[in-house]
């Protein structure tokens, strides 16, 4: 009974001390999101600790190679899953210039950032939560400057799945700018054999951790033919999405293989 009342106890004190925690956190964030000294400073330690998990993760014997397929196909439309996209500044080549597109959001504010250290040319879209077929305005503006950028020779990169919508299905505006453009999409999964899985994030977010092993796999690329009308560029954002599991699955799966 006594180590009962002790165990009450300490639950009790844990949720209090969590619950002070969040509203700490709660109060601070806003001051630290529009703190440009943090941010500096939070984008100087990120780009440090990618550059070293790249460095301690090697990659695995059969792994693609992300550099020479960029190459290969450029311009093309990269693409990655939210969550697993983490490492994706990594695998450009630093001959090849990227426009990658992100939201407008705190989060997505800092790894724009991280990308422009690994040399990425950034532009923001919408808040990314828009499911249907037609993009926001700002979604709208963002994806006639990455078609441009196409025009231009330069590669564009954005995630394929929609921020905050449903994890792992690929939304409708990657499809339409393949559509624009005339270029092709190359879906990647890039994966670790150490990481740490952020459960509660809507797209279970993976942080590579250091001293593994890591895998590129690439998938089929996607073509969308510029007269597709929308029973076609839903098929092609269907097949984009099964590229992309696919690739992630072998990516995982020969990871684990190699233990």
């Amino acid at each position: 009974m006594h180590d009962d009342r002790n165990s009450s106890a300490m639950t009790v004190k844990r949720k209090r001390t969590d619950g002070f925690a969040k509203n700490f956190w709660r109060r601070i964030r806003g001051p630290l999101a529009r703190s440009d000294f943090i941010k500096s400073v939070l984008v100087q330690l990120i780009t440090g600790y990618l550059k070293f998990v790249h460095v301690t993760n090697p990659r695995l014997k059969d792994s693609a190679d992300p550099e020479a397929i960029l190459r290969k196909y450029s311009p093309s439309i990269v693409t990655f899953w939210h969550g697993q996209h983490i490492m994706a500044p990594l695998a450009r080549p630093e001959d090849l210039e990227v426009v990658a597109m992100f939201s407008r959001s705190n989060d997505a504010e800092l790894n724009a950032r991280v990308a422009e250290k690994f040399g990425f040319i950034t532009v923001r879209g919408s808040g990314g939560r828009r499911t249907g077929p037609a993009p926001e305005k700002g979604g709208a503006r963002a994806l006639l400057t990455l078609k441009n950028a196409l025009k231009k020779g330069q590669s564009a990169s954005m995630i394929a799945d929609i921020a905050h919508g449903k994890a792992r299905e690929a939304g409708q505006g990657i499809i339409l700018l393949a559509k624009l453009s005339g270029r092709p999409i190359v879906p990647f999964a890039y994966a670790f054999s150490r990481n740490h899985v952020l459960q509660k994030t809507w797209d279970k977010t993976t942080i590579p951790l250091p001293f593994g092993h890591s895998m590129v796999v690439c998938g089929d690329l996607v073509w969308v033919d510029s007269d597709a009308d929308e029973a076609q560029l839903e098929e092609k954002r269907m097949e984009l999405t099964r590229q992309l599991n696919d690739a992630t699955t072998k990516a995982y799966s020969a990871l684990e293989r190699a233990k």
